[in-house]
């Protein structure tokens, strides 16, 4: 199903009491899409799962979230998860940040000073903003984007961010997030740009003007997604995302297709 529908219609599958509907972020002119949750407990265990998946106990961190674009709204399902990680982290300095750069600067330098493995979860702009002012060396810390410039700033290749990033705080890698308001499941990246799925989720490519035509990996088309969460809506979407899939499963994201609303990875074709 093409993921736009979720702008124009209730995409819900199955009976019960819409518990909560998360909402994309849009700017002028554009219709957000809306995703009608029916059990928030369902989106809970897959967002946990899958965090446990790549990174273990969440409660071994202590979470710093820079979402200023998401916090200045309603409905954000990545605001939900953030605040669900905050929660379960139960690290006295886990929170939201927002744009007090200065109190996030200091709280850094004590975690790092105590070895605490910390995640900098941050909108794309924001983290770039916050490495404009201060430069760090990061030993405990994982820096993930979670993409989008949300009109802040000028879009930049993520080869290009992820070495403004790197260069910045010291680290080797910058790790990403992929999700968005229409699906229950994320993808990540824990360096080299390439996301891997968790085993809810699969990526397709599909050839660009032919839908029902699959790509081999290695080749370039139209990002297709798989989300054995969504049972309450629909778990087989077609994309706008441009990208490729490799042998091993992992995926890289390349752009998205002209005329498509600006979303959350915001990347530019490379």
């Amino acid at each position: 199903m093409p993921i736009e529908l979720f702008k124009t219609h209730d995409i819900v599958c199955g009976e019960g009491k819409i518990q909560q509907t998360f909402s994309s972020s849009k700017t002028t002119g554009m219709t957000s899409s809306k995703h009608h949750i029916l059990d928030l407990e369902l989106y809970e265990n897959s967002f946990s799962s899958i965090f446990k998946h790549f990174y273990g106990d969440i409660s071994e961190y202590c979470i710093l979230a820079l979402l200023p674009s998401y916090l200045e709204r309603t409905g954000s399902s990545l605001i939900f998860m953030a605040e669900n990680w905050i929660e379960n982290s139960r690290h006295e300095n886990s929170g939201f940040y927002l744009y007090n750069y200065d109190e996030l600067f200091a709280i850094l330098q004590q975690l790092e000073a105590k070895k605490q493995k910390t995640i900098l979860l941050g909108v794309s702009f924001a983290l770039c903003d916050f490495a404009e002012k201060y430069n760090l060396k990061l030993k405990h810390t994982i820096v993930m984007e979670t993409g989008g410039m949300k009109g802040r700033r000028k879009e930049m290749l993520r080869t290009e961010l992820h070495e403004l990033l790197k260069n910045a705080f010291g680290v080797s890698q910058i790790h990403s997030e992929y999700g968005m308001t229409e699906l229950l499941s994320q993808a990540y990246s824990q360096g080299n740009e390439r996301f891997c799925c968790p085993p809810s989720m699969q990526v397709l490519i599909r050839e660009v003007n032919d839908p029902f035509s699959w790509l081999k990996n290695g080749q370039t088309g139209g990002v297709n997604i798989v989300d054995l969460a969504n049972i309450h809506s629909c778990a087989f979407l077609a994309t706008s995302d441009l990208g490729k899939r490799f042998d091993d499963g992992s995926f890289e994201l390349l752009g998205r297709f002209d005329h498509s609303d600006t979303r959350g990875c915001n990347l530019l074709v490379e």
